[in-house]
C-alpha cells in the first residue's frame, strides 16, 4: 500500500465507523413509512453533517449519515482520458449489476463515480466491521483493477499498431528494429 494512501484509507474508515451507528426509525411525516433518511432527506434533524475526506482533488468520498441510513460517494483518480474512459465503464458495469451487491446504489451522487448506500437492515443482517472491510477492500483494490486494464489496453493497441505497421514496412526493417533492441 502507497504511503499517501494509508493516512486516506485510515480516515475514510474512521469516518465510516463513526457514521455507522444507524437504528431503526420511521419517518416523522408518514405513519409506518420506512426510508433511508439520507435519500429523502424529509427532516433535518435526523441527518449527520456530511464529511468529505479527500485525498486530492480528483480522489475524494463524500459520506453523508443519517439516523437510519449512510451514503457513501467514491471519486475515483483518472488521470488521463483512457482511465476516464475505464473507469466509467467499469463502473457501468458494476451498477448495472447492483442487486447482487447489496448496498452498491444504481446511480452515484452528481461529481463522484460510484455511491454505497447502508441501512440499518444491512447493519442489522450483516457485521459492520466487515460491512467497512468490503468498502476498504473495494477502495484499495478499484485502483489497481483500472491500472491494470489501462496496461492491457496498451499492450493490445501495441500490438495492433505494429501487426498493421507491419503491411506497410518491409519486414527487413522490423528485424533490424528487433535486433538492435536485443543487444
Amino acid at each position: 500500500m502507497a504511503a499517501t494512501l494509508k493516512p486516506y484509507l485510515n480516515a475514510v474508515r474512521t469516518t465510516l465507523e463513526a457514521a455507522m451507528c444507524l437504528e431503526n426509525f420511521y419517518s416523522q411525516r408518514v405513519e409506518r413509512h420506512l426510508k433511508p433518511e439520507v435519500e429523502i432527506r424529509s427532516s433535518k434533524e435526523v441527518l449527520f453533517t456530511p464529511v468529505e475526506v479527500c485525498r486530492n482533488d480528483k480522489e475524494k468520498v463524500l459520506i453523508e449519515g443519517s439516523i437510519n441510513s449512510l451514503r457513501m460517494s467514491i471519486a475515483i483518480k483518472q488521470a488521463d482520458e483512457i482511465e476516464k474512459i475505464l473507469c466509467h465503464k467499469f463502473m457501468r458495469f458494476m451498477m448495472m449489476r447492483a442487486e447482487n451487491f447489496f448496498i452498491l446504489r444504481r446511480k452515484p451522487l452528481e461529481g463522484y463515480d460510484i455511491s454505497f448506500l447502508i441501512t440499518n437492515y444491512h447493519t442489522e443482517q450483516m457485521y459492520k466491521h466487515k460491512l467497512i472491510d468490503f468498502v476498504m477492500e473495494f477502495m484499495t483494490e478499484i485502483d489497481k483493477e483500472i491500472s491494470e486494464m489501462k496496461l492491457c489496453l496498451n499492450g493490445r493497441g501495441r500490438i495492433s499498431a505494429v501487426e498493421f505497421l507491419k503491411n506497410f514496412v518491409p519486414a527487413a526493417t522490423w528485424q533490424n528494429d528487433e535486433d538492435e533492441e536485443a543487444v
